[in-house]
């Protein structure tokens, strides 16, 4: 078990092997069917992953994992089904990144169906606020530009890529790059240059804006 979170990241395929064979051992533990079915889910055996997934959590009961299992349906070709988990009574359970997880996993499956504005109306939740700045906020506001620009709305996609790449510290997304490749569909750099002051002004935390308010109001350089 030590052995698989140490590797899970960096040797995703040793991770496996470790965990395959934790699983042999001892099946009747949940957090080895659990690990077992993350460093799966790691390396893309979909069916394995998913399989391992719901054993550990009829061993130890709870909603966890959920979003990484309507994934797994995903890209098995099974949208509806992925969309049933995220309207299961389980998923009402959830909270915080669980939760946003979950709604990003079901946005994809509702896009898979051809239900393109759904997927787009579905993100719109309290935690799509450039405002705010929490570990899935990144992937929260990318997925919504993806699907924004999934459905024609490419000034405000390009808006909600700018506020992923300002969430982004960690570089879980490729936000960057896709700002870049929308530039000449918005008419060049300057009108770029302009939707990025917009949303840079938009993701100020409250108190920073009042602050910048004030300033502009009495004349004076903004605070850098």
């Amino acid at each position: 078990m030590v052995a698989i979170g140490q590797l899970i990241d960096s040797e995703p395929e040793r991770a496996l092997e470790h965990a395959r064979y934790a699983r042999q051992r001892a099946s009747r533990i949940a957090s080895v069917r659990e690990f077992n079915g993350i460093a799966a889910y790691q390396l893309e055996e979909w069916s394995e992953a998913l399989s391992e997934l719901r054993a550990a959590r009829r061993l130890a009961g709870g909603p966890g994992h959920l979003a990484i299992m309507a994934d797994c349906e995903r890209a098995m070709g099974r949208p509806e089904r992925a969309l049933e988990i995220s309207r299961s009574e389980d998923a009402r359970l959830l909270d915080g990144e669980d939760a946003v997880e979950l709604r990003i996993v079901a946005a994809g499956a509702r896009r898979d169906l051809g239900e393109l504005e759904a997927s787009v109306v579905s993100l719109q939740i309290p935690e799509l606020d450039p405002k705010r700045q929490e570990p899935w906020s990144a992937r929260l506001f990318y997925a919504y530009a993806d699907n924004l620009l999934a459905v024609g709305r490419v000034q405000e996609a390009f808006t909600w890529f700018v506020h992923a790449a300002h969430a982004d510290d960690e570089g879980e997304t490729d936000a960057p790059e896709r700002l870049d490749e929308l530039v000449e569909q918005l008419g060049g750099p300057e009108v770029a240059d302009e939707l990025v002051n917009e949303a840079a002004a938009a993701g100020l935390p409250p108190e920073e804006e009042e602050a910048d308010e004030s300033a502009e109001a009495e004349g004076g350089p903004r605070d850098q």
